[in-house]
Parts: structure tokens; sequence; C-alpha cells
């Protein structure tokens, strides 16, 4: 007798019910605000293939011929969070990157005939350098409006190593978590090629993106390690939005703990952020 495996039941939609029913909890994706995007192994879709029709497609902006044939599971456009756990099939799918890279085959989900993130180009963008940069190791593309690094935005100076060594100083964990920093753009119009690009150029090097007054990206190689990696900066931020509103840190983590942290945890820290002497807000 051969069992058929439902999709819903998959260990990526599972886990993807998770990631967003957390972040909704956190406050950090009010109505549809934020998207993910998880990437899937051909061995992770191999026992749902046959059942998945692919009758559909939705276009990516700026073609990616290099993603050819990769599969991803991502959320959907004008979809809420707090709706995903209801119905996962209805706000998010599972998609196929075209031969050409000009589009992708929506394999599963988007049942109401609702298409990918707003965001894919950027997702897609961002997945191709991460690939590159960790050797295929990191899977995940994960943005959200995470409230006080979101108003940090509007107060801190925001030259890259400056925002992270504001954050490094807020909580001791933090160096050890994303020792390479927090990449940092102006203001951009989301949805666009324009915001893709640069995301995708500062992921080169950090795996946290400021986007100013907008919110964060971030990757890793699982949605759990993402989620915590902006947790651990939304944290950090949120310790930081007090101190400054306090009037200011009157002692703080130095240059040489954070060089000990660092031997001690083995992490190579961003060279520029460990040469800030003193991180400014804005116009200081």
């Amino acid at each position: 007798m051969i069992m058929t495996l439902h999709t819903a039941n998959s260990w990526f939609v599972t886990a993807m019910v998770k990631a967003t029913s957390d972040m909704w909890l956190k406050g950090w994706d009010e109505r549809n605000g934020g998207n993910v995007s998880l990437r899937l192994l051909p061995e992770d879709v191999a026992p749902y293939l046959a059942q998945w029709p692919a009758n559909r497609s939705a276009p990516i902006s700026d073609p990616l011929p290099e993603l050819a044939g990769q599969y991803y599971i991502v959320t959907g456009t004008g979809k809420y969070f707090r709706n995903v756990q209801l119905d996962p099939a209805a706000n998010m799918g599972v998609v196929q990157v075209a031969p050409d890279g000009t589009s992708v085959k929506i394999l599963w989900g988007f049942t109401d005939g609702g298409a990918p993130t707003s965001e894919l180009a950027s997702h897609l963008k961002s997945h191709g350098v991460r690939q590159k940069v960790s050797n295929g190791r990191d899977r995940v593309i994960m943005h959200c409006h995470a409230t006080n690094l979101l108003a940090l935005t509007y107060v801190l100076d925001l030259d890259p190593a400056n925002v992270t060594r504001a954050l490094w100083e807020s909580s001791t964990e933090c160096l050890v978590v994303f020792p390479q920093g927090v990449g940092t753009m102006g203001w951009l119009v989301p949805g666009t090629d324009t915001i893709g690009d640069a995301t995708a150029k500062e992921m080169a090097n950090h795996t946290l993106v400021m986007w100013p007054f907008h919110g964060i990206f971030g990757t890793g190689d699982t949605l759990d390690e993402a989620f915590g990696l902006i947790d651990t900066a939304e944290k950090a931020a949120e310790v930081l939005v007090k101190v400054v509103s306090m009037g200011g840190a009157r002692q703080t983590i130095t240059t040489a703990n954070l060089i000990d942290l660092a031997v001690r945890f083995g992490v190579e820290p961003m060279a520029e952020a460990m040469a800030v002497e003193n991180w400014r807000l804005a116009g200081k």
C-alpha cells in the first residue's frame, strides 16, 4: 500500500508556520509586513513533486538564471503572518525557478490565486549571494519590521561600523552572534530591483542588513538561526533605545572586552566596527 505524504505536514511547511507565527507574536510583522523564504533541496521536495500540478507561474522582475531549478518555500504577497497558521496553503507556497530565471513555477500553495512576496527578487538575489559566501550553507532570507531596530534607524548615524558597534556594546552576545556586523543603505522604495541589488551587495559581507525607516533583513542556514539572529539584534536594539532614553551610557563594553569575546568564541569581528572608539547618534 502506497502512503500519500501531505505537503501540509512536511517539515518545511510546519517550520515556516512556526517561524511566521513567532515573528507575528514578536510584533515584527504587522498586517502584511515582512516576508520569509527558505531554499529547499531536491531531496526535500522529492516525496511531494508528483502531487504538485505546477500549472501557474509568477514573474521574477530581474532574471536570475544562476538560480535555475532551485526550489523555495516563500510567503505570499499581501498575506498576513497571523493567518499563516490558520491556512498555510493560502498564505505561502513552494516555487521553482524556471530554466531561464525569468519566472518561478508555483508548485504548491497560494490556493486563493495569490503569488509570492513582492520582495521575491530581493530574496532571490540575496539567496544567490549567500550561497556563494557560505558555500551553500545559508538557506534562509528573513525580512521583518523589528520595532527597536527600526526605531534606531531614526537616531543612529547609519554608517555600518557605527551601527554594528552600537549594537555590540548593547549586549555581550551580539559580537558572537553577528561578528560580521550589520550592513546599511539609504532609504529605497521596497519591492524594487534597486533595493534588491543594494541588499544583496550588503549581504555579501553581513548577515544582517538594515533598511532605514523600514526594517531588517537577516540570513541563516535554518529558520531558527535566522530568527535567532534578528531576535538577538532586536534585543540589543531595545536595550540601546532604553539607554539612549535614559540619557546615554555611563559605562559600556570596551574594545578590550570585545577582543576577549572574539578570542573566547573563535570569531573574526568586523574590523571597521572594532576600530570605532565612540559610536555616534546621527548629526553628532
